[in-house]
């Protein structure tokens, strides 16, 4: 590819805005002048966006000087930082080869263990790995005996020690002995094949997490706070506040625009719709906080409302105007309830696409016709429609399933896939009656009824149930010890509420 020295991009994040610009099936290649640290002289800089099936996205770099003939090339990631961390955990039994044979992608950020043998494969190990759950162990094992030799002449005795851990390695490598296999990586970039996706496979756990400050550092997106020499402050005017204070706007000209703000730029003016359909916030509480992108402070907007036939709940929205990353979030409000609940909604024709839904992050969906199934905590806590919730879960599924597209991928496996899509795109037409159901252990979701009583409306079913004692211990309940409030509760509150005499 010849270019002319005045089309030449001489800036190298104008070359990365225009390489991110492209389509990608064009693979469009970029030069840049750039200096030659050889001679001195200015050579050319080839840039080009690629796509590697199963991982992500790759800029390759040539440099070329014509002055010296000095050439060299580096390949740096791309892509985008995950807005959470992801956690698979993998149960293999004995004697289960295929188990072995799993696809794995462990990224650059990902750690691998296994509990059993007290063993971890750090994040600097293998770094942008694509292999099978064998062909990890098996590689670990050859690089633990690579220096066998020079260790059995130093020290005999880890020499020794270290060779009957290797053979109980290369055991676990042949499926022998069950074991678990938990893959963490807190970009959430890393992935294990499921094979009988999209259904659940009951031996692969999924987790999504929210990565701490030290996991931001060690993925190069922490702020460096310590020039300003002080704390972190936010200015309301002329007003400055520290970071550990928080803002109350009362509502009115200010909360409401300061509510509008943080909604439309949290998430989008249909988010904004649906929560003020039903009720304006009373307060707008404006606090500290850290973008989850590149751990500068922002602030972040919070309200407390009642959804009617729902509950109380929590709504707050966050924008950091450094790089742009915005979040919203709905948690519910008020005390645990004793219950779960299951609701199911009966899809007849598309004015049902339209109901308004609140998916918690607990909550799982499932779809019978089409056979669909989410495990809870897949895409996290939504406030959406039917239509959207549908429509975010194709989105999806291309980077929940890592392992669900590319050219190396089976023919029957593609055609599964591409069938099941477009059973998924026939939901949002209706052409055929079918049913949501959203479980939650924490009666924490809600699909909106047309009717003005909820008991009217035919298609919509609200069940509740008791958790199991898995469930409570899941969600933290069975260990939970309430007692100091219980008895304060029994004395104070009683006495309280006792009418006074005369």
């Amino acid at each position: 590819m010849e270019q002319s020295k005045d089309s030449l991009i001489t800036d190298v994040g104008l070359a990365a805005e225009a390489v991110s610009a492209e389509d990608e099936s064009a693979t469009p290649l970029h030069e840049i002048e750039s200096l030659c640290m050889r001679c001195g002289e200015n050579g050319i800089t080839r840039l080009m966006l690629t796509r590697i099936p199963h991982f992500r996205e790759v800029i390759i770099m040539a440099f070329d000087c014509p002055h010296c003939n000095e050439r060299n090339n580096e390949v740096q990631f791309a892509g985008e930082l995950q807005p959470r961390g992801c956690c698979y955990s993998l149960k293999v039994s004995p004697g289960e080869q295929k188990v072995l044979n799993r696809q794995v992608l462990k990224s650059d950020s990902a750690s691998i263990k296994i509990p059993e043998l007290d063993f971890e494969i750090p994040r600097e190990a293998q770094r942008g790995t694509l292999s099978t759950i064998e062909g990890i162990l098996m590689r670990a094992a050859d690089e633990l005996q690579a220096l066998q030799g020079e260790r059995q002449k130093v020290d005999p005795v880890t020499a020794e020690a270290l060779d009957r851990f290797i053979m109980k390695l290369k055991l676990y490598a042949t499926g022998e002995v069950s074991f678990t296999l938990i893959l963490d990586d807190p970009a959430g970039n890393s992935f294990i094949e499921n094979p009988i996706a999209p259904s659940i496979d009951p031996s692969l756990t999924i987790t999504f997490y929210e990565r701490t400050p030290e996991q931001q550092a060690s993925l190069g997106f922490l702020a460096d706070v310590s020039s300003s020499g002080r704390e972190h402050e936010t200015q309301i005017g002329s007003r400055v506040l520290p970071s550990n204070q928080t803002k109350n706007e009362p509502h009115g000209s200010v909360g409401a625009k300061a509510f509008q703000r943080s909604i439309a730029q949290g998430n989008s003016e249909e988010f904004a719709a649906t929560l003020f359909r039903y009720s304006a916030p009373e307060e707008v509480m404006i606090f500290p906080a850290t973008c989850g992108a590149c751990s500068v402070q922002c602030d972040n907007r919070m309200f407390v409302t009642k959804i009617p036939y729902f509950q109380e709940v929590i709504v707050m929205a966050m924008s950091c105007d450094t790089c742009g990353y915005r979040n919203s979030e709905l948690k519910a409000g008020g005390i645990v309830p004793d219950k779960g609940m299951k609701i199911s909604l009966r899809v007849l024709n598309k004015d049902d696409l339209n109901r308004d839904v609140i998916k918690s992050d607990y909550a799982s969906v499932r779809v019978p016709d089409v056979d669909l199934e989410l495990g809870s905590g897949t895409l996290g806590g939504l406030v959406t429609t039917v239509e959207g919730l549908i429509t975010q879960i194709l989105d999806n599924l291309d980077r929940i399933h890592g392992f669900s597209c590319g050219d190396s991928l089976e023919d029957w496996k593609k055609s599964k896939w591409q069938e099941f899509k477009e059973r998924l795109r026939k939901l949002l037409t209706v052409e055929e009656p079918w049913t949501l159901i959203l479980d939650d252990g924490l009666a924490r979701s809600f699909v909106s009824p047309v009717t003005d009583v909820i008991e009217d409306d035919h298609q919509l079913t609200f069940e509740k149930y008791e958790r199991s004692w898995d469930e409570n211990e899941e969600l933290g309940l069975n260990d939970m010890d309430t007692s100091s409030a219980d008895m304060y509760y029994d004395k104070v509150v009683p006495d309280e509420r006792t009418p006074k005499e005369g």
